[in-house]
């Protein structure tokens, strides 16, 4: 498993060099773009495709070579296989088999951004691409909504603003920090409130892949004086969540967490008052 560059060539390590150099055959996501990394260091060795619409049936043939006894490097267009990548299953396949996996350490857009966020390195969570329609992102935002640690995520340009809507819905105006164009020419960066940043972005358009890294439930805590509920009674809090158009039960529950209750202390209260 070679770790790649994201974008700087001059980012691929020695003993990457070596091996894509001396192995059987690489395994790429794409071809076209794996083959000019290989033009600029004079590789000759054979590629084959290997991705997210081919994954079973090359799978398959890449675990029968391998048991022959070939060597194979997998590799994604940037950064390290098997993170937001089919690479995953082909590890497995391979676990699976008793065959060895190497890793060969190399460039991650997310674990770049997040050392350079300026939020808390530690503890964090990796969340890749959150799904694409509104709903279902939003699904998936409430399960992390209130876990104390910073946020990753990549997302493509044509649905970054949307999700960045999403986000502020659903978590907040939390700091955040957002980059594109990693460890190349033109990268860029944007820190501050989510508010602010979404501003910007709409603003100027958005160009190439990115990665976001959002402050953690503990952080955006923090920085409020005072939290948003604290003035509403428990029925208030409950009908806040039913004029956003969320069930009653989820609304229930939503209470319960955002106070730390017991839901079943929450449905009482809230039903004692409706009779």
């Amino acid at each position: 498993m070679v770790g790649t560059p994201i974008g700087n060539l001059g980012d691929l390590s020695p003993r990457a060099q070596e091996v894509l150099a001396q192995v059987d055959l690489i395994a790429a996501e794409d071809t076209r773009h794996t083959r000019k990394l290989l033009s600029k260091f004079n590789f000759s060795t054979p590629l084959v495709s290997y991705h997210e619409h081919n994954k079973i049936q090359r799978g398959e043939e890449l675990i029968e070579r391998l048991q022959n006894g070939e060597s194979i490097a997998i590799v994604s267009d940037a950064g390290m296989p098997a993170i937001s990548d089919p690479g995953e299953d082909l590890v497995k396949l391979a676990v699976q088999k008793r065959i060895p996996v190497i890793p060969i350490p190399g460039p991650n857009a997310a674990l770049s951004a997040l050392v350079a966020s300026g939020l808390p390195t530690q503890p964090f969570l990796f969340l890749g691409f959150l799904p694409r329609t509104t709903r279902e992102r939003k699904t998936q935002l409430r399960r992390w909504v209130h876990v104390p640690a910073t946020l990753l995520c990549y997302e493509a340009p044509h649905r970054l603003v949307s999700m960045l809507e999403d986000v502020l819905e659903v978590m907040g105006d939390r700091v955040i920090a957002i980059s594109r164009e990693m460890t190349k020419k033109h990268e860029e960066w944007l820190r501050g409130s989510l508010s602010e940043c979404l501003e910007y972005v709409k603003k100027e358009g958005t160009k190439g892949e990115y990665t976001i890294v959002i402050a953690g439930a503990d952080e955006y805590i923090e920085e409020e004086s005072k939290k948003w509920w604290e003035d509403l009674s428990v029925i208030e809090h409950v009908e806040h969540y039913l004029a956003q158009g969320k069930p009653k039960k989820e609304a229930i529950q939503l209470t319960a967490q955002d106070r730390g209750l017991p839901k079943r202390e929450v449905y009482n209260l809230y039903h004692a008052e409706q009779r």
